[in-house]
């Protein structure tokens, strides 16, 4: 049964948009069935260009990207998730939709903090380097998601696991 991730922040453009790449790629090579989404409470519409150079320059495919709200994943049809994980301070601080996980029950919610890479000073040669190091960053952490036996855990080992991978 495929493990449904939705990782959120404000304007899906960015942070939450490097996760749902790296999740995705990195699941697809490991053989995990791991299923990442990416969403914003206020979408801008668009991805940053360079959150796309920085998926693309690693090899993850991004023509599937897009922005879109996190309203999608609260309607009748949407995937069951298991896990949401916020990646920006405004998008854990506002109150969510109900997201409904598998057999109806709440998915595990966490948050993994980054900096907006998009407020990097150096102009776009900072923002480049910036945005590599948020790839990175969220990466490793995406690694250490699916070290995890996802398909086997409780909700409180399932929370306890992610909250230690935020810590890290």
């Amino acid at each position: 049964m495929t493990v449904h991730v939705l990782i959120l922040c404000t304007h899906n453009s960015a942070r939450s948009v490097l996760g749902e790449g790296m999740l995705n790629h990195l699941a697809a090579r490991l053989g995990r069935d791991v299923r990442a989404h990416s969403a914003g409470s206020a979408p801008s519409g668009r991805i940053n260009p360079f959150a796309i150079e920085a998926l693309a320059n690693a090899g993850v495919d991004t023509r599937a990207v897009r922005s879109k709200s996190w309203d999608e994943f609260s309607r009748e049809g949407a995937p069951p998730l298991s896990v949401v994980i916020t990646v920006c301070d405004s998008a854990a601080a506002e109150p969510c939709p109900v997201f409904v996980g598998g057999a109806g029950g709440q998915p595990v919610k966490v948050h993994w903090g980054y900096p907006d890479p998009s407020n990097a000073e150096g102009g776009d040669d900072g923002k480049r380097r910036a945005f590599e190091l948020t790839r990175q960053a969220i990466g490793y952490r995406m690694l250490q998601l699916l070290a995890l036996p996802l398909e086997t855990m409780d909700s409180a080992a399932l929370q306890a696991a992610l909250a230690a991978i935020g810590r890290s």
